[in-house]
């Protein structure tokens, strides 16, 4: 049984080598703290700053130029951009199926199609942990380079953990998205989700409930609604949760269930 899965999460491993967006997606994630890089550094150096006019005003808007500052921007970041990148990857390994006419193919294999939704789960953490790890890694690197103040191993590992923690809460949201990529039948409907989610996030926030849906926890979780909402309670957690495995079991279900004609 588990050789069915090793096998289906290994033809979707080799989807993803071989396809253009693992890059594309790398490459979107790592512009991030390149940029954020880049502000930090004219705002360290104020002669720089002024020769760059109005860049410099927008520097400002990324608060002290510090390690401080910097992870937490880095953890802001990938906990709202998380929202979105992991949301298309999620759409991209579901609904290329449908849009690529290749799921009738997958439903014919002598294989659990609860394995072949698992299979694709696995590949999608693994690729989004592996995003994030880059993130992370490429931040350090130009804060090294660029020189920052205020570095201490307990605030790297603090910030890493807020960042992991952050990304794992995206990994669990997206299981709704890859549901709604299978009952729309492509990519579409998906982002629709992710945007939809997205506005109602900062509608939800901007009146007080945000540590309540989901989709807005873990941009609370990372500070990016304010140190005050930093600290959720453990029903928020719970709510992640929840989200993700009904999004889980949801997707198993139409794969096991629905007609796919």
């Amino acid at each position: 049984m588990m050789n069915q899965l090793r096998a289906c999460f290994e033809v979707e491993a080799l989807k993803i080598i071989r396809s253009k967006m693992l890059w594309l997606t790398i490459l979107a994630f790592i512009i991030a703290p390149l940029l954020l890089g880049f502000l930090m550094f004219i705002q360290k150096n104020p002669e720089f700053s002024r020769n760059a006019g109005l860049l410099g005003l927008k520097a400002n808007l990324a608060g002290a130029a510090d390690w401080p500052a910097y992870f937490g921007m880095l953890a802001q970041i990938v906990s709202i951009g998380g929202v979105i990148l992991f949301g298309f990857v999620a759409a991209w390994i579901f609904g290329r199926e449908y849009t690529d006419r290749t799921v009738k193919d997958l439903l014919a294999l002598p294989v659990s199609r609860t394995k072949v939704v698992f299979s694709k789960f696995i590949a999608i953490s693994i690729w989004c942990a592996f995003l994030s790890i880059v993130v992370i890694a490429v931040g350090l690197a130009v804060g090294v380079a660029i020189g920052l103040p205020g570095w201490s191993s307990e605030l790297a590992r603090h910030s890493a953990i807020i960042i992991m923690g952050s990304a794992a809460m995206n990994m669990l949201l997206i299981t709704p998205v890859a549901f709604i990529a299978c009952y729309g039948r492509g990519y579409m409907a998906p982002m629709g989700f992710v945007i939809g989610t997205i506005f109602l996030s900062q509608i939800i926030g901007a009146i007080g409930y945000g540590a309540y849906f989901p989709w807005s926890i873990p941009a609370f979780f990372s500070g990016a609604a304010g140190p005050e909402n930093a600290e959720l309670r453990s029903v928020s957690y719970w709510i992640v949760i929840i989200t993700g495995i009904l999004g889980l079991n949801g997707t198993i279900a139409y794969w096991r269930l629905a007609d796919q004609r």
